[in-house]
């Protein structure tokens, strides 16, 4: 059975910094592209940043320079290292494994609260 879970989020002020970290089981976590999602109220979900099987980074434009994906196969993890967070960064973040075999293989994490505000 697929396991995401989702940890490492809570309340932090402008300009603070979070970690989160999610812990996958249940696949075989190197062959999956790793992503970070977030979902603020009343937005749809977006994607965050994501890192390929060999550790190949690419964020969205928003977070460029102050967020951090990276991955450890040899723990089946995958971490969101978040830097000089904007209240605009208030929103629950997900956790998605994702392979293309044939077909779409996608997992999802339950998510995580994560809030910036003073």
């Amino acid at each position: 059975q697929v396991h995401l879970v989702e940890s490492g989020g809570g309340l932090v002020q402008p300009g603070g910094t979070l970690r989160l970290s999610c812990a996958a089981s249940g696949f075989t976590f190197r062959l999956y592209v790793m992503n970070w999602y977030r979902q603020a109220p009343g937005k749809e979900r977006e994607l965050v940043a994501t890192i390929s099987n060999v550790s190949i980074a690419r964020y969205a434009d928003s977070v460029k320079g102050r967020f951090t994906i990276s991955r450890d196969n040899m723990h089946n993890a995958v971490y969101l290292q978040m830097n000089s967070l904007h209240p605009e960064g208030t929103a629950v973040y997900y956790c998605n494994a994702a392979r293309y075999s044939g077909s779409l293989q996608d997992y999802w994490g339950q998510g995580t609260q994560v809030t910036v505000s003073s």
